[in-house]
């Protein structure tokens, strides 16, 4: 049968299967083997220097990569060129390659063979120098990482271009490590008029001034702001006043009161869909109600607060009614609010009908019975996460197949009150469900089994 099947077919039906299926393929010859590498267009892999050689024999293996992505857990910046030198190919649409900081001539030879490039994620060392951008013409997203390893000085090199007034083509932008004395970035800004994405993470400034920066944001569409409470200010007062467009807004561990409240007050966007923050320390009630109050936020579909330690359950529920024809997504994670204050989740239940979603992972003191309170309301749900709510039981399981019929994705995992009988149960009279994470001890042969026949995954 293997002779009867050429090639070309082969490779159509590996294309098809599982990375995990992959060790049987493996086995089975070694024509096989070597069809599947061959038609693999995706790879991700972790390595040290010591395994280099081998490396580079792997990965002339595969001739059909579009996407690579590389992370060398220790590398020199003489390794650099030569595995570039490996991975370029005119075929590669994506590459990311977290190693020692590139130097100008590897992104300049790296421009030249890998000519269709539409998404780049690379390390680079201060000061902050970003014109080869101009050499990737295809390119639509771009993540960089600033370190100071070895300080390069671009200064001295040559780098001719009559394009620097050219508008760029860039959809995602995403940088991380930025300092306060850092420049060089404002060049960038002011052309990426077609930018739908920004992240800046651990940043303690934008590479630029606000003026260059407020002409890529009439078009932003998602902004996350991670670990950067020097600029959270500056960025939020901006995109109040110059976007319109904004539907996501993530910020964790970062922020001011004062800050946020002009934001939620002040927006100008009437498109926000989704707002995530993590902010322990600066999110309040006065927060929440300014997000009722408004409204360019009546249209959100999705509120997710982790370890906001000071709201409480009044603005929760004020946010709640305001939001209840549309809120989709609710996740209150590791909030000790949702502890607390009980007969808290009952209400949000009865005003929140039309969940799909819902996160309330790591709250260990949420006990049965008020979140059996608020499921018998949220009867449309469709993906629930209480990983980590040790007070949590088999009832808490029951009353998901009783109350909650549409479950696909469910996540139990470290609820100590949950036994392996009642995961049993779960699977097999839970009609819809096709994801179930939970430990790998609380599965018998019966639920592995149940799984299988009806198609669900188990994530351990």
């Amino acid at each position: 049968m293997e002779n009867s099947l050429y090639d070309e077919l082969l490779q159509e039906i590996f294309q098809k299967l599982p990375s995990s299926s992959f060790s049987s393929i493996s086995l089975v010859s070694k024509r096989w083997l070597h069809l599947y590498r061959s038609s693999k267009t995706s790879l991700s892999l972790r390595f040290n220097n010591q395994h280099l050689s081998s490396f580079i024999s792997f990965l002339n293996q595969h001739p059909s990569l579009s996407s690579l992505s590389l992370i060398l857990l220790s590398s020199s910046p003489s390794t650099t060129p030569l595995l570039l030198s490996v991975i370029s190919s005119s075929k590669l649409l994506s590459l990311k390659f977290l190693a020692a900081p590139l130097p100008l001539s590897s992104i300049t030879s790296l421009s030249n063979s890998c000519t269709k490039l539409t998404s780049l994620s690379i390390t680079l060392s201060r000061p902050i120098f970003l014109n080869w951008v101009l050499l990737f013409p295809c390119l639509k997203h771009l993540s960089v990482v600033f370190c100071s390893s070895e300080e390069v000085n671009f200064q001295n090199c040559v780098f001719e271009s009559d394009d620097f007034d050219k508008e760029l083509g860039l959809e995602s932008l995403c940088f991380e490590n930025i300092r306060g004395d850092d420049w060089g970035i404002g060049w960038l800004w002011k052309r990426c008029r077609n930018l739908k994405k920004l992240k800046l993470l651990s940043c303690q400034g934008i590479g630029g001034s606000y003026s260059c920066f407020v002409q890529c944001l009439q078009g932003i569409q998602q902004i996350e702001l991670k670990t950067c409470r020097s600029v959270v200010d500056g960025v939020l007062l901006n995109l109040a006043q110059h976007c319109n467009s904004l539907e996501s807004l993530l910020v964790h561990d970062g922020g001011s009161r004062e800050g946020l409240l002009h934001f939620f007050s002040n927006c100008s966007s009437n498109n926000l869909h989704k707002l995530d923050f993590r902010l322990p320390m600066d999110l309040e009630n006065n927060h929440l109600f300014a997000i009722a109050m408004t409204t360019n936020f009546r249209g959100l579909s999705s509120i997710r607060l982790q370890s906001c330690c000071l709201v409480t359950g009044e603005g929760l529920k004020v946010l709640s009614v305001a939001l209840s024809n549309g809120l989709e997504e609710l996740a209150l994670i590791n909030c000790d609010v949702v502890e607390r204050e009980k007969g808290l989740l009952a209400t949000l239940g009865q005003h929140l009908r039309q969940l799909k979603k819902l996160d309330l992972s790591h709250n260990e003191m949420l006990f049965d019975k008020d979140f059996i309170s608020m499921l018998v309301s949220c009867i449309h749900l469709v993906d629930l996460k209480v990983r980590g709510c040790k007070g949590l039981t088999n009832l808490a399981l029951v009353t998901m197949v009783r109350s909650c019929k549409r479950l696909e994705n469910v996540d139990v995992m470290h609820c100590l009150g949950i036994e392996s009988m009642a995961i049993e149960l779960f699977v097999k009279n839970c009609s819809h469900l096709r994801r179930l994470e939970v430990e790998g001890s609380k599965l018998s042969d019966a639920t592995k089994l149940w799984a299988s026949n009806k198609f669900i995954e188990l994530v351990l």
